[in-house]
């Protein structure tokens, strides 16, 4: 998580989060804290708001049933989580979400189960259309509390530059 502070007036001071496209490098991997445990309520809380009617995700007589013995996780909703583990390091100053590809959900995760995150930059670039802003790639990675790896998905976004950002802007 990238904390600052920037001070909007004498001897008063206001948090700010994230990343600019400057501070990106190409390599660096992120790691996301907290961690997060995920909960058997959460999980049907998602699959109701998503009205996802799968009972792996809901049903324990049914999922007894299957490979897993139990319910498994919505896979939306360990990639929403994982996503907004990230955005305090990745996104917080992007302008603009601009892709998604590579979706891999390797391995099950269990209520109980506890996410870590990390995030690795895999490129960036100026931007051609907006000189404020620069295109930066990252995969994230979600691993279990055993350290195995659950899921990882290339993500693209369109980040202000240093002076370009929101916050600045809305004095926010």
């Amino acid at each position: 998580m990238v904390q600052t502070h920037n001070e909007v007036a004498p001897n008063r001071f206001r948090e700010s989060y994230g990343r600019f496209y400057e501070d990106f490098e190409v390599g660096h991997i992120y790691e996301h804290r907290p961690n997060r445990t995920l909960t058997e309520t959460e999980n049907t809380w998602f699959t109701l708001l998503t009205m996802n009617q799968h009972p792996m995700h809901f049903d324990v007589e049914y999922a007894k049933h299957s490979e897993f013995g139990r319910c498994i996780i919505a896979s939306p909703f360990t990639v929403a989580v994982l996503v907004g583990m990230s955005v305090s390091d990745v996104s917080q100053k992007a302008i603009a979400n601009l892709g998604w590809k590579e979706i891999r959900l390797t391995h099950p995760l269990f209520a109980g189960d506890t996410l870590t995150a990390e995030s690795e930059v895999l490129d960036k670039r100026e931007s051609r259309s907006r000189p404020n802003a620069g295109i930066v790639g990252v995969r994230t990675r979600g691993f279990n509390q055993a350290g195995v790896l659950v899921c990882e998905f290339d993500r693209t976004m369109l980040i202000a530059k240093r002076g370009y950002d929101v916050e600045k802007k809305a004095n926010y």
